[in-house]
């Protein structure tokens, strides 16, 4: 029997990334389907008769996917950012793995749209960077097919059922209730989560680089705060290493100041970092090359800092924030 999938979109207003969302679904191979959109207030805006629209308030992500799990139908919901626009075989391929009752879930990558503006695709091209993703590249860009124990929901599936006796996602973590929900399907209930390149959805960027940054930032801070408490998911060194590269920035300069001897092997130090972002980087266009040179640099310092901020405040920020989303430009 072909299962229903509940599609869940949660967003603070239209937008036209909205729209676009909406006609890749029209599209897709699998027809089994139904949309549940999660806007803060009522547009009045005629949708699709495969949509129902369900203003929520002015809630965090978390929150209102937790009322499109309550009002979902189908035996599989699946969580898409409004910026994010799926290929026609999205709900094929990843509905597939669902035959087997011991998959939970089921993610896909999200590149950077073709039709992005120039600054939003250098942060694509930052967010691709083997020195800024390293293992977790398959995240932006698609890989090979596998497992995974933590998936971001801007692009996943998961059994109705399992994340309702999990009662949703937690609602005082924004970002990473994902990350949480993820640790609970695999470590809670023992069930798997796969990694498929062919549910692929276009994902859209921030702008590089304050839009960028600070979207960096909170990534930083979520995965900090998760790596003090929840290390099963965080404490790892590939998450580690931006820290890492700032706390030897700091405390290394400090040391070459103190310590004549240590001038030259910091500096050596500096120069291969220097030298490796410079070659990962590389472009045939001069702009594009610095522009990602400058953007895996100030990537690595801002979710540096920000992942040690994390690991040692107490509580991460509860409060509905701006999140550089098209509806909120005035």
């Amino acid at each position: 029997m072909t299962p229903l999938v509940s599609i869940l979109i949660a967003y603070p207003a239209p937008s036209p990334y909205l729209d676009e969302a909406l006609a890749g679904i029209g599209k897709q191979t699998f027809r089994n389907f139904e949309v549940i959109l999660l806007p803060d207030d009522a547009s009045g805006r005629q949708w699709p008769e495969w949509c129902v629209e369900t203003p929520t308030g002015k809630l965090r992500p978390a929150e209102k996917r937790n009322i499109g799990i309550a009002k979902a139908r189908g035996e599989i919901v699946a969580f898409l950012d409004d910026d994010a626009w799926p290929v026609e075989l999205w709900l094929e391929k990843a509905v597939s793995h669902f035959a087997k009752c011991e998959i939970a879930g089921v993610g896909g990558p999200g590149e950077t749209p073709p039709n992005d503006p120039f600054l939003a695709q250098m942060s694509g091209r930052v967010y691709e960077n083997v020195l800024v993703s390293g293992g977790y590249r398959h995240r932006y860009r698609a890989g090979a097919p596998g497992e995974t124990d933590d998936w971001p929901s801007c692009n996943f599936f998961v059994r109705t059922d399992a994340v309702r006796l999990l009662k949703g996602f937690r609602t005082d973590y924004w970002p990473g209730e994902d990350t949480y929900l993820c640790m609970e399907l695999t470590k809670t209930l023992g069930k798997r989560i796969v990694y498929e390149p062919g549910a692929l959805v276009y994902h859209h960027r921030r702008a590089l680089f304050l839009p960028h940054l600070r979207q960096i930032g909170r990534y930083g801070l979520h995965r900090g705060y998760f790596a003090r408490h929840f290390p099963s998911t965080s404490l790892r060194i590939g998450y580690m290493m931006p820290s890492l590269f700032v706390l030897g920035l700091v405390f290394g300069g400090a040391g070459a100041v103190l310590l004549p001897w240590l001038r030259l092997p910091y500096a050596a130090a500096v120069a291969f970092y220097l030298l490796a972002t410079l070659v990962a980087s590389a472009a045939k266009c001069p702009w594009v090359w610095l522009l990602t040179w400058l953007g895996v640099m100030a990537t690595h310092v801002t979710y540096g800092v920000r992942f040690l901020i994390g690991y040692f405040v107490q509580r991460l920020p509860g409060e509905v924030q701006r999140f550089d989303h098209p509806s909120e430009r005035k």
